[in-house]
């Protein structure tokens, strides 16, 4: 059969679907997928999946998506993050046979998309995404797709989206907030954005950003003309958005750990979940966040009974609904007064303009409570020697006063010892010489006399034939 594209494509294999939940790392696990579906998603996507891993590693390729066959959990689009036309394309090869097609992430804004070099951080390389998308889209036998962030300038991403289309995009989703937009600095997503690249690609586009409820999927869609809206935080908060309830926060979740009593996952992704469903009372009941962190199996978080916090509760903290109601999670900005140039400044700088330094993260209050001696005093840290090559901490006892790993270069090059790196080149080339010199020498087969005859008469060639 030919591959289907564009609006075929979104209407016949995706169902016209319009209610996407997004990929997340670690969070949308089939359990939580199948909890989406129950509530109205129509269309969901894997966690996002490394290309290079899931070429070399059957289990991760088990644990990501060959666990087990699910027909409730179609259509499904696994995305990938990758960098390399070759790699990407045998991941997706791997993949197309569980899917119904495949996403390239090109929105990941966060740091380790920057160290990896792939996500938001390959969006001004566009050769290289031209050839990832064309090699794809000949190789493949699903359609291969993409999910962007915007420039700041709609002309370029406008122009960004038609290369990808040109190349071999089936279908757009557009996260609607630059690369920079990230954390307390996310601030609104740019409908306008989304808008202006609908209308200038002849293939379907989802909209991403600024959906916390039933209204703005329903708002969006009629302002950008968008046939999707995919919703990642909106949906953590609420995985009935779609359906526009807001039920009690131990509805939903005892529903979803009775999915993953079926479907099992990671502890860690079952407690995230958790802690992003009951966020709002969480707040309230502090002593509730200490117990779901300390639990260890998955029976005993089902043993945690969220309802009988409601009792006697009223909204907190202008929440529209009583702290126990699924409801939106809205991202604190920056403070009043924060941006300097008109840029806005990092969370770091703000701490220390305010004089903040001495209030410790959560993570730091969790050392500290771990251990009640440990200080965070920059002052007070212990002063290293560095390494005259490259600036790490160098060994105490190091003879070229250099890092283990420049010292066992060195030493390599040079055949000599280390003993305060536990390095002994020279040690073991003497050691090994030594020995060779103490094994008794086999004599020269051209000095050595006739053979003695052995008793057995030789075999003539006559005899053989």
């Amino acid at each position: 059969m030919p591959k289907l594209e564009g609006f075929e494509f979104w209407s016949r294999t995706l169902g016209g679907a319009r209610h996407v939940v997004a990929p997340m790392v670690d969070q949308s696990e089939l359990a939580w997928r199948l909890l989406s579906r129950r509530h109205g998603a129509q269309l969901c996507y894997t966690p996002m999946l490394h290309a290079q891993v899931f070429v070399r590693d059957a289990n991760y390729r088990k644990e990501n998506l060959y666990c087990e066959v699910c027909p409730e959990d179609r259509p499904l689009i696994v995305q990938f993050c990758a960098n390399d036309p070759e790699v990407f394309v045998q991941a997706a090869l791997l993949a197309q046979d569980h899917c119904d097609a495949i996403d390239l992430n090109l929105g990941c804004p966060q740091m380790i998309a920057k160290r990896g070099h792939y996500g938001a951080f390959l969006q001004e390389e566009w050769d290289l995404l031209q050839r990832m998308i064309l090699l794809a889209h000949e190789k493949l036998s699903v359609p291969v797709t993409c999910k962007i962030r915007v420039f700041p300038d709609i002309d370029k991403t406008v122009r960004y989206a038609r290369m990808l289309e040109k190349a071999g995009c089936q279908l757009l989703t557009v996260h609607g907030r630059t690369k920079e937009q990230k954390g307390p600095l996310s601030g609104p997503a740019s409908w306008e954005h989304i808008k202006a690249v609908r209308k200038a690609v002849a293939i379907p586009v989802f909209a991403n950003g600024n959906i916390q409820c039933l209204r703005d999927v329903e708002r969006c869609i009629q302002d950008t003309g968008v046939q999707g809206v995919m919703s990642a935080e909106g949906n953590l908060h609420n995985p009935a958005l779609f359906e526009g309830r807001s039920p009690a926060v131990w509805e939903l979740a005892d529903e979803y750990l009775a999915i993953v009593q079926r479907h099992p996952c990671p502890l860690s992704y079952v407690r995230a979940h958790l802690f992003k469903l009951w966020h709002h009372t969480l707040q309230v009941h502090q002593q509730l966040r200490e117990e779901l962190a300390k639990v260890k199996t998955l029976e005993g978080i089902a043993a945690e009974d969220m309802s009988r916090q409601k009792e006697g509760e009223k909204p907190a903290g202008g929440l529209p609904f009583f702290h126990w109601i699924c409801q939106p999670y809205f991202r604190p900005g920056p403070k009043e007064g924060s941006r300097e140039n008109g840029a806005a400044r990092s969370k770091r700088a703000l701490e220390e303009e305010e004089g903040s330094v001495d209030v410790l993260s959560k993570n730091k209050q969790k050392k500290q409570l771990r251990n009640p001696h440990k200080t965070f005093d920059p002052s007070l840290k212990p002063k290293y020697a560095k390494c005259d090559q490259c600036g790490n901490p160098k060994g105490n006892r190091c003879v070229f006063n250099l890092c283990r790993g420049c010292c066992k270069k060195q030493a390599s090059q040079e055949t000599a010892d280390c003993p305060g790196h536990g390095l002994l080149f020279k040690t073991k080339l003497e050691k090994s010489l030594a020995w060779k010199g103490a094994q008794p020498r086999l004599p020269d087969p051209q000095q050595a006399g006739p053979r003695e005859p052995t008793g057995f008469p030789e075999v003539v060639g006559s005899a053989l034939a």
